[in-house]
């Protein structure tokens, strides 16, 4: 155990409060890897997207009528501490299907990379 005076001049990154109030180290020496990922999130095929569809309309009128079929959703990048990039993933994945996308009308993909690698 590590009194709190002590917690400063250690610096751990991952702490917890002890019932007696003192602080305890939770992960000693484990050195978690940070993550970046980014996340698109649209409209499945299926559901009309208004707004890509007003954009559409839109294109003709800057006479750029060679541009169809719009589709707007979402890009959302975000950073993650794992301690690999399996457990980055699933949990990204996990962010996704419980929050991110609305999986009746939305679909998504996400790529996964270690930052400062």
């Amino acid at each position: 155990m590590i009194a709190l005076p002590e917690l400063v001049a250690c610096k751990m990154k991952y702490l917890a409060v002890d019932s007696d109030k003192t602080i305890c180290t939770q992960k000693q020496n484990h050195i978690m890897k940070t993550f970046q990922a980014e996340i698109d999130v649209m409209p499945k095929k299926e559901i009309l997207d208004p707004q890509g569809k007003a954009v559409t309309g839109s294109m003709k009128n800057l006479g750029l009528a060679e541009i169809q079929n719009v589709r707007i959703g979402k890009h959302i990048t975000l950073e993650i501490e794992a301690d690999n990039a399996e457990t980055a993933h699933s949990k990204i994945d996990q962010a996704c299907k419980n929050l991110l996308a609305n999986l009746i009308m939305e679909s998504y993909s996400f790529r996964v990379e270690e930052v400062g690698v």
